[in-house]
């Protein structure tokens, strides 16, 4: 006669010891706890299924009690009961368990904050945080929570048209370019099979190019730099706004410029280098710096020289002054906003310097346009500084003679020697 399996109690639980192997406390109908030599105790339920003897492991005591140890034995047992084998049923349920868990993990917003955040390493500061601003602003809100796995391009598309439909058709044109990058980035990571991005080509409306606006006319760009030189405004934003003209760079560029990348004794002549990172283009480019700049920065150096950049931040030393700055200090001058803004010098010194026959070559490599042949590139960067800083200084001193309001007449051709 079969020994009867008396029940388990907390007690009896709680007051076994532990062996050098593992032992057992039978609770009887298949339910078991194995007190293992490590201290634990493991709730284990042995069942035979399809003619095989099986085990199922339900948890340590006491993160499972002996109650709770017990409904999942009557529950095991019923599904054997019903044809269904409870330890393929609980693998089944681990592994929906887990791809949820996995796709929580991989929504839109954290993989295109893990993209960004590999992204960032080749983009300029001011790129970056535009980018994280519209990602934030408009996409996160309403498809951040989203796991990309689900994410299809109609869930998208009303989005990117409510902005579309607001007329700012160059952010749509964006977000819609961030969400390819985001899901080819999915993809190369192993979180995603498709790129949902890409489905939504040809959804917008093409965006027009416009051009930012610069005045380019001689007589009317002197006003500008008279007007300049009346600016009552903080002596940095002002030497900043007198030193853009003659370096024309992005305005980016000068905000950011660190006093480490000026050399005015250089053997060539005064130079300012920026480094590549901070380039459109990611190229080093070279500012060869006119007198007129020179004596421009020699002025500024007792204001900031002491820290990092030329143009810091009025709140704080440790960041470069603001991109809305030399705007909105064109603004304050009456420079209507549809009429010039702080990266149009760059244009207006682009036509006026054609205008004085200044080679087109030399022009567009002072501006640190993106050049398609990589030979024809750094030969540009090596070959026509000489000729980069005759046209510099040339350009500085016309810029001088318009803001002296004299007639000149634009050269048609420049001699380079």
């Amino acid at each position: 006669m079969p020994r009867k399996v008396l029940p388990l109690t907390d007690a009896a639980i709680r007051n076994a010891k532990t062996h050098d192997k593992v032992f057992t406390l039978s609770d009887g109908d298949g339910l078991y706890l194995a007190i293992l030599p490590s201290g634990g105790k493991s709730w284990r339920f042995k069942y035979r299924f399809a003619g095989q003897e099986k085990r199922l492991v339900f948890g340590l005591w006491p993160d499972v009690s002996l109650k709770q140890a017990r409904e999942m034995r009557d529950n095991a047992r019923a599904l054997v009961a019903r044809g269904v084998d409870p330890r393929q049923k609980q693998k089944t349920e681990d592994a929906e368990a887990e791809a949820r868990a996995t796709e929580a993990a991989n929504t839109f917003e954290i993989i295109a904050r893990d993209w960004h955040g590999q992204q960032v390493r080749t983009w300029s500061e001011d790129h970056a945080a535009r980018v994280m601003l519209r990602l934030e602003k408009h996409l996160f809100p309403v498809i951040g929570a989203v796991p990309v796995t689900e994410l299809r391009a109609p869930a998208i598309l009303p989005v990117l048209r409510e902005i579309e439909a607001r007329g700012n058709h160059e952010t749509a044109k964006r977000l819609r370019q961030y969400c390819e990058a985001v899901f080819a980035f999915a993809i190369a990571t192993g979180r995603a099979e498709r790129n949902v991005g890409a489905d939504l080509r040809g959804a917008l409306v093409p965006s027009k190019v416009k051009n930012r606006p610069a005045i380019t006319d001689p007589k009317r760009f002197g006003a500008l730099l008279r007007a300049i030189e009346s600016y009552m405004g903080s002596p940095v934003t002002l030497a900043g706004l007198r030193l853009l003209p003659l370096v024309f760079v992005r305005p980016g560029e000068l905000r950011q410029a660190e006093w480490t990348e000026i050399d005015l004794d250089a053997p060539d002549g005064p130079t300012w280098s920026i480094p590549a990172e901070k380039m459109k283009m990611r190229r080093d480019h070279v500012v060869p710096l006119s007198r007129q700049a020179v004596e421009i920065i020699a002025d500024l150096h007792p204001l900031t020289g002491a820290g990092r950049y030329l143009f810091p931040c009025n709140r704080t030393n440790g960041r470069p002054m603001s991109n809305m700055t030399l705007n909105a200090a064109l603004r304050r001058l009456d420079i209507a906003q549809d009429e010039h803004c702080a990266h149009g010098f760059r244009s207006s010194a682009s036509t006026m310097l054609h205008e004085m026959g200044f080679p087109s070559h030399i022009i567009e490599a002072q501006l640190a346009h993106a050049e398609r042949n990589a030979v024809k590139a750094a030969y540009c960067r090596a070959e026509y500084l000489p000729e980069r800083r005759r046209m510099m200084q040339r350009w500085a001193d016309f810029c001088d003679a318009l803001k002296a309001g004299g007639k000149v007449t634009p050269l048609r051709r420049v001699n380079m020697e």
